[in-house]
């Protein structure tokens, strides 16, 4: 469905508008004075026909309509329609072809000052190319005050709407009707705007002043905007920036670095607060039987009651539970976020407690104290030393430089944690608080409708941040809550302080409810008896209740007294939000023991173990400023591999039931490498000092005189040459994979090919094993030279330690991706974050018609009356990540994995002997035909982690190395393999012998398919069938999915299983492929 945004000043430009005073005295801009609607072509004409005077000097009065001959004779302007539209560009591109056309816009900064950003990119440079400014009859101050969340996620919104080419006009998926009536509160007076294009004479002249105060001649990119000193460095430039570039790209200062600055986050958060929603599942009238259908809405989700815990850091006199059973149940909600907005701004963090008197002891300390307790740095002579203490309690914490104190405070934030705030509770009350909060409520968005978090500021200034305890705790609230005993269920039992302990044991665990029998209000209060097991059943995951999980739900029933289902639902929402906030609250405790930083200023765990990190190493990262630089790495950045190189296999050896002596012996094996990334992040990294090496230091440059602890690194861009001798050996994991187009496909993807590489991005470690392994240089155009040193390794060694001495498994991964979300830091793509506004109102300043009316209008999703999001297409991109970090490690990474499979597993078994089946990121499936592969484990156990073997297992093979970085992992913990399919990379099956005789079991992946389909409809056979028959498997799987904050469950058919694998050329049998580039290939 597409619509059309009803707006009374959409974005075209007509007649005439006077350029502001600050852009006219540049004289880089002419300005046609034109009276009719067509200022766009009067542009193009300005550019293409400069007007000349009979001597044939240029004419003074540029400014004129009657000095250009008329556009309609000179351009093809079939179909556009005047005023011009930004959306039309690429189809005047199209009908003009020897035309180009870039765009740019003006936006208001503080102390008036206008800065040119580009709002409309050309896709090819033509012979006449224009450049264009687009200005409007009145401007806004922009708001830089709004806060900059950033975050790794790194997830892309899949569901992206709207239009390529700058489609400003039209947007997707939601309805025009409220617009069009303008049904926003009506706040402040409607806005009048009209746009006029103007030609860019001189772009330089306009933009310089705004990148630097340089009296020299420069050379400006007309994409990125960033200026040269010499022609042949715009040019040279200007290859990457076509390719990276659709925007103003802003780089820090030169010597900027990022460190641990976040002092006040080892403050625990004075209050926090934990909470719940519960919902009707109320069936759909969307149920169809139509097996055309591919989506079906079957439930609708609606709330009937909430509950929340607010707890504090400094009284626990002060914490307390909370609920509501009821349809407002979201407005309830809201009205007590309000309440406790008001209350606690002023009775808390409106007022400073004085300083207790110190004790003996306190005095002692302060006296003593050689170093500040806040950045851990010594006291010098002439710093003064200050007692430092609690605003909310007035304890003494310790001495402090005077300006660490000052600025060691708590800010009026209240987090807000439910535990799957994204993809659930925030669609249940997010429309609510946006209808009554009056300020800003600023967005952390993957998209449109889902949010890693957001803040709402209330009238008094307090603001809540609602935050995901998902995002930090990738588990269920089942799993979390069993790994606690009862000396940390504190929280718990502070609130059922009268229960027994046969019912304080029944509330340790998370219960059990009927979701789909409770699809009525009343039933609720009619419902007497506990349903019966049978009404239990999950129609979301085609699951019944187990018999345990049922008795429990009885026990409860008849322990509490509970007299009707209402009840049962307020005793399972407290305990549900209990549990949640003792889990919480546990790891806040472990964190700030640990990291000394309270997670609750947080967002996710990525960004609070970045800090971690460099507030545990103090190192300091420098930021690169060079424009060139930045591409440089960011074309080097190629993620981890996953491919299958095998499609079918099977296993022929003495530990199988169906072992046949007369056949050749033969093994599967699946090998994981232990935390591959921390591995890699123990090395030497870049951390500054970056420079080009210039032509005679590359003339020079000896690569062998490197190694992998010189202080000085580099990243180098070369020609290798992939000689067809070597093709044979390297072809199950080709050397440099790249992204590429398949062939015959339109999407990029990361391929490791056998083809001959060109200005290839590569770190010198890799260089290095590439050349050793057969692979010829033919040529280095750069060299770019950083400082490194291990770094990071001490971080990386605590969490592997602390992960090596825990026994849940919580904890283990908890310890592992606090590892890995470092990496993931680094690797933040900025190009990727989106801006998505909320919106309340329609009319006034930053009303959802100013939004809709700009040009880097991108689209909007309302939700309701009162709320609409508005998604903008950024104009400016700052970057201030250390990409540089996690390209290097991406690489380094490699050489490990390639190494193992080059220089031991083809080196002792023979390519012939040894097939790789599938690789992904840091695992290794082969094929073997040996006579006991785990004889080689037993004696190069130096290799290998063999701490998940059973003690007494049947190969003799001590249990060694757990967890040690880099080691491989036998990944079935020592159960034999007996037949692997693969159908293409994520999409493979394989089985394993059990302990018992003649049994196995099967382990399948298909990702986007939810488990429970994979594991009840799909069978081993039907990967063996999607490999042979090339048949493709529809399966019906049901979800839970939002639609403008509405939550329904659904059911659709989705293809399951399918052959399309297109990363390799796949050979006549079905079974082996060639990697693309092979010299048997044309490709």
């Amino acid at each position: 469905m597409i619509n059309i945004n009803s707006c009374g000043y959409l974005f075209h430009a007509s007649s005439y508008i006077e350029l502001p005073i600050e852009i006219k005295t540049k004289h880089a801009v002419v300005n046609v004075h034109n009276n009719d609607e067509a200022c766009f072509a009067w542009s193009i004409m300005a550019a293409l026909y400069p007007p000349i005077d009979s001597s044939g000097k240029k004419n003074n009065h540029i400014n004129r309509v009657s000095k250009y001959p008329y556009y309609g004779e000179k351009l093809n302007l079939k179909g556009i329609q005047f005023p011009m539209t930004l959306n039309q560009i690429p189809k005047f591109e199209r009908q003009n072809p020897d035309i180009s056309i870039n765009v740019y816009t003006l936006s208001l900064k503080k102390k008036a000052r206008y800065v040119t950003v580009p709002t409309y990119l050309t896709s090819s440079h033509k012979e006449r190319h224009v450049n264009l400014l687009m200005i409007q009859e009145k401007y806004i101050i922009e708001d830089e005050s709004e806060e900059e969340e950033e975050e790794e996620e790194g997830e892309e919104d899949k569901n992206r709407e709207g239009f390529e080419e700058n489609n400003i006009n039209m947007s997707v998926d939601c309805d025009l009707s409220d617009v069009s009536e303008h049904k926003f509160d009506t706040l402040g007076e409607s806005l009048s705007i009209k746009y006029h294009f103007c030609y860019i004479k001189n772009l330089s002249r306009l933009v310089k002043s705004q990148l630097t105060k340089s009296t020299r001649k420069i050379h400006i990119c007309d994409r990125c905007l960033h200026y040269f000193y010499s022609e042949a460095c715009l040019t040279q430039h200007i290859v990457d920036c076509r390719n990276l570039n659709a925007c103003k790209i802003t780089l820090p200062q030169a010597g900027t670095v990022v460190k641990f600055k976040n002092f006040a986050h080892q403050m625990r958060v004075p209050f926090i607060i934990y909470g719940d929603f519960e919902c009707l599942l109320i069936k759909s009238d969307n149920i169809s039987d139509d097996v055309t259908c591919n989506m079906i809405k079957y439930q609708h989700h609606k709330p009937f009651s909430v509950g929340y815990y607010l707890h504090c850091a400094f009284d626990h006199s002060l914490s307390y539970f909370k609920m509501f059973r009821g349809h407002d149940c979201e407005d309830w909600f809201t009205n007590e976020l309000i309440a406790i907005s008001a209350a606690f701004s002023e009775k808390y963090f409106n007022k400073v407690v004085p300083m207790k008197p110190l004790s003996y002891d306190e005095i002692l300390n302060f006296n003593l104290a050689r170093h500040c307790h806040i950045c851990e740095k010594p006291f010098k002579n002439d710093d003064i030393k200050v007692r430092d203490h609690c605003h909310f309690s007035g304890n003494f914490r310790g001495a402090a430089h005077n300006s660490c104190n000052l600025n060691f405070k708590c800010d009026k934030t209240i987090p807000v944690v439910f535990h799957s705030l994204s993809n659930y509770d925030a669609h249940l009350f997010i429309r609510n608080l946006v209808k009554k909060c009056r300020k800003k409520i600023h967005l952390l968005p993957l998209n449109k409708e889902r949010y890693i978090s957001f803040t709402a500021a209330f009238d008094n200034n307090m603001k809540f941040r609602f935050i995901d305890s998902f995002r930090f705790m990738n588990s269920s609230l089942d799993k979390l809550s069993s790994y606690l005993d009862n000396d940390h269920l504190h929280i718990i039992k502070s609130q059922f302080s009268n229960v027994s302990s046969k019912q304080f044991e029944l509330l340790k665990r998370k219960g059990v409810y009927p979701y789909d029998y409770t699809d009525h209000y009343d039933k609720l209060l009619t419902t007497t008896t506990l349903p019966s097991k049978e009404h239990f059943f999950n129609s979301l995951t085609a699951t019944h209740i187990s018999d345990d999980d049922y008795l429990h739900a009885e026990t409860v029933w008849r322990e509490f007294n509970i007299s009707n289902l209402a009840e049962y639902s307020d005793l399972y929402l407290k305990t549900d939000v209990l549990l949640l906030a003792d889990v919480f609250e546990n790891f806040r405790r472990g964190c700030m023991h640990t990291y000394k930083l309270d997670p609750a200023h947080y967002y996710t765990v990525p960004g609070y173990t970045w800090d971690a990190m460099l507030k545990f190493t103090q190192i300091e990262l420098e930021l690169i400023s060079d424009i060139d630089m930045l591409m440089f790495v960011e074309r080097g950045i190629r993620g981890g591999l996953s491919q299958c190189s095998m499609k079918y296999s099977k296993a022929n050896n003495k530990y199988l039931d169906n072992y046949n002596p007369n056949d050749l012996d033969s093994y599967l094996i699946y090998f994981d490498v232990n935390n591959l990334y921390g591995l890699a992040m123990s090395q030497f990294l870049p951390y500054g000092g970056f420079k080009w090496l210039d032509t005679d230091e590359i003339a020079n440059f000896n690569l062998k005189n490197v190694s992998n602890v010189s202080t000085t690194g580099y990243l180098l861009e070369v020609d290798l040459e992939y000689p067809p001798c070597i093709h044979d050996v390297h072809n199950d994991l080709p050397l440099c994979s790249e992204h590429k187009h398949p062939p015959g496909s339109k999407q990029k993807k990361l391929l490791a090919t056998l083809h001959n590489k060109s200005r290839y991005i590569i770190h010198y470690q890799n260089l290095q094993q590439c050349l050793k392994l057969g692979m010829q240089l033919k040529r280095v155009h750069r060299i770019l030279e950083f400082k490194q040193k291990a770094w990071l390794k001490n971080y990386i060694d605590l969490n592997t330690r602390l992960r090596m001495s825990t026994s849940n498994d919580f904890e283990k991964n908890l310890y592992k991706l606090l590892n890995n979300a470092v990496f993931g830091k680094t690797m933040e793509n900025i190009r990727k974050h989106k801006v998505v506004k909320l919106i309340n109102r329609w009319h006034g300043r930053y009303g959802a018609e100013h939004y809709i009316a700009q040009p880097n209008f991108h689209s909007r999703t309302i939700f309701d009356n009162n709320t609409v999001a508005i998604e903008m297409n950024k104009n400016e991109i700052i970057f201030n990540k250390p990409i540089y970090v996690g390209m290097c490690i991406l690489d380094i990474s490699k050489t490990y994995l390639y190494n193992f499979h080059y220089e031991y597993m083809l080196k002792k078994f023979g390519h012939q002997n040894c097939r790789l089946l599938y690789t992904d990121t840091d695992s290794l499936i082969y094929n073997l035909y040996h006579n006991n592969i785990y004889d080689s484990i037993k004696t190069d156990f130096h290799m290998f982690d063999t701490s998940d073997y059973d003690e007494d297992n049947i190969f003799g093979i001590s249990r060694l190395n757990k967890k040690v970085l880099g080691l491989m992992k036998d990944e079935c913990s020592g159960r034999v393999m007996l037949e692997f399919v693969g159908i293409k990379s994520k999409l493979y099956s394989f089985k394993v012998q059990c302990d018992s005789s003649n049994t196995y079991e099967v382990v399948k992946k298909a990702k986007g398919v939810v488990d429970n389909v994979v594991r009840n409809t799909i069978s081993f056979e039907d990967y063996l069938n999607c490999v042979r028959e090339n048949t493709t498997l529809l399966r019906e799987q049901r979800s839970i999915r939002s639609s403008k904050h509405d939550i329904f469950s659904i059911k659709q058919n989705k293809i399951a299983l399918a052959g399309n694998d297109d990363k390799r050329y796949i050979l006549s049998d079905g079974v082996n492929t060639l990697a693309w580039g092979h010299y048997l290939l044309e490709y």
